[in-house]
């Protein structure tokens, strides 16, 4: 299956390259995540989406939470077994702030400082007990959102996870040898090493498909692969592009009738000078086509979203136009203030939200589509305590609004129909540097949906040290290099692979767009988190 046939590989190689120097971790996912939707497609063919008609049966979709600047896991998910309980205890409980949060159970205290693990509470436990799913897991305090949709089956965890080429072993991180220009591929035979001069450094290429193979089988291409939290080069194709915003696309001067100062005349005039490249220079042509694009994608959106007010996704104002900013289903309670405050991270879900209810009724003419949303801030080499704390509330709310808001589609199945993925830069060290921590490796994430595996746990806890760890001991532990950076248990590629079955892409397909599948065995490239 040639996936590039369409553009050059040398191009977009070198984009991936450029989109990942300014973009960091976020670039080698989200590129291939792109692609999942054209080997999707090519699998399940352009006859079967004509079968489908309008209803939103076939349609599926995956939504990237990335959290920008490395999220710290160790104090999003916890063991809370006595040895695992000790050891975080011991590792950040450092002067002159500790950044260790309290055990299960304990009440909050409102007079210690906003933001602080005596203020906070203990942390929220995971469905303690259960047979069949996972004991001893609980999540930073402020997540409350999470326990109950854990407890439904709609929240997994996936744990200690990030980019790397291929599986670990502890001991020193080193480059495979490259395989000679005519060695044949090994799909099944695992590497025995890391890739890459160090953890911040795993940046694989993973820039095999883009979303440009998505559009070619989408009724409406520039609704393939959207971002909600402004622009988002990496999401975009050699000619697929990338609509951004919470507003939807914006219409240029004229009315819903097409009219200026109440004349179709002057509205048709305006957008023919929109159309019109002033000359034959590439610029003057590229600015022109996004004339176009913006034109065709307002047009489009103007029928298909119903509108953010609607009961489905928001509050109907008494008067006056429609303000997300004072919608009470964007407000979360910020921890550091006490009082409501807009939640931007649920004002781009609540634009994710009418896309996908648009595909689902068939207005948008898509039945595959990758969403981008983010969330800033996670960079805590300080101050962790008070800003890890109002970022935890706001994700919190916000995968909690998403999922209410799908639940509210009712009959159209969006819940099974959308899958929702944390992802970070990458995990951040268990040693405290005295009020933060710095950059690590491997962390935790979470998967939501109707179609996940809930209630459980994916992947391998890291093993608690056999001595108190500090700054220069972490390595007692299997899963900890010396810093207390955490190796990774699962990859992205496999990750990858996992969400791309489930949107109905070929194992041949996945191995093209995931080439780092060959060095992991197969019975492991699929990490089992979705339900079929």
């Amino acid at each position: 299956m040639h996936v590039l046939n369409d553009i050059s590989r040398r191009l977009f190689l070198r984009q991936a390259d450029v989109y990942s120097a300014f973009l960091g971790g976020a670039a080698p996912l989200a590129l291939n995540l792109a692609g999942l939707g054209a080997a999707a497609a090519r699998t399940w063919g352009a006859a079967a989406a004509q079968a489908a008609g309008g209803s939103g049966g076939d349609h599926r979709a995956l939504v990237c939470v990335f959290l920008y600047g490395g999220n710290d896991a160790f104090n999003t998910v916890l063991q809370t077994d006595r040895s695992s309980l000790r050891a975080h205890l011991a590792a950040r409980g450092q002067e002159p702030e500790s950044i260790a949060l309290a055990p299960a159970g304990v009440a909050p205290n409102p007079a210690a400082p906003a933001g602080s693990p005596a203020r906070l509470g203990g942390v929220l436990v995971l469905n303690p007990g259960s047979v069949s799913r996972t004991a001893s897991l609980t999540v930073h305090p402020l997540l409350t959102a999470l326990p109950p949709l854990f407890d439904a089956g709609r929240l997994a965890v996936l744990a200690q996870h990030r980019p790397t080429v291929g599986p670990h072993q502890q001991g020193p991180v080193r480059q495979p040898a490259a395989p000679a220009a005519s060695a044949p591929a090994q799909p099944h035979q695992p590497a025995e090493h890391l890739a890459g001069p160090g953890p911040r450094r795993q940046r694989p290429r993973l820039a095999r498909a883009s979303a440009d193979q998505v559009a070619a089988l989408n009724g409406q291409p520039v609704f393939t692969a959207v971002s909600a939290a402004g622009n988002a080069v990496w999401l975009a194709g050699n000619e697929a592009p990338v609509p951004g915003g919470l507003a939807g696309a914006i219409r240029l001067g004229i009315n819903e009738k097409g009219q200026i100062f109440d004349s179709a005349t002057v509205g048709a005039a305006l957008q023919r000078l929109v159309l019109l490249a002033r000359s034959s220079h590439p610029l003057d042509a590229d600015v022109a086509a996004v004339g176009a694009r913006s034109i065709i994608a307002e047009q489009a959106l103007r029928t298909a979203l119903r509108p953010a007010s609607d009961p489905a996704f928001g509050t109907s104002p008494n008067g006056g136009s429609y303000q997300p900013q004072a919608d009470p289903k964007m407000m979360f309670p910020n921890p550091l203030t006490g009082s409501p405050a807009y939640n931007p991270l649920a004002g781009q879900l609540q634009m994710v939200a009418r896309l996908v209810d648009a595909g689902l009724r068939g207005a948008s003419g898509v039945r595959r589509q990758v969403f981008f949303v983010s969330l800033g801030g996670f960079d805590t080499h300080s101050l962790q305590n008070s800003q890890q704390a109002l970022l935890m509330a706001r994700l919190s709310q916000g995968l909690a609004y998403f999922d209410t808001a799908l639940a509210a589609l009712g009959a159209l199945g969006a819940q099974s129909q959308v899958t929702t993925f944390t992802a970070s830069d990458f995990g951040r060290s268990l040693t405290s540097n005295g009020d933060g921590t710095d950059h690590g490796w491997g962390g935790h994430q979470f998967v939501m949906g109707a179609a996940v595996r809930g209630g459980r746990s994916h992947g391998t806890m890291p093993v608690p040290s056999s001595r108190s760890p500090n700054n220069n001991e972490c390595d007692a532990s299997p899963e900890l290099l010396a810093n207390g950076a955490l190796l990774p248990g699962t990859s992205v590629d496999q990750l990858g692979c996992t969400l791309g079955r489930w949107f109905g892409a070929s194992d041949a397909a996945l191995l093209n767009i995931f080439p780092s599948l060959a060095n992991f065995n197969a019975s492991v490239h699929d990490l089992r988190v979705m339900n079929a």
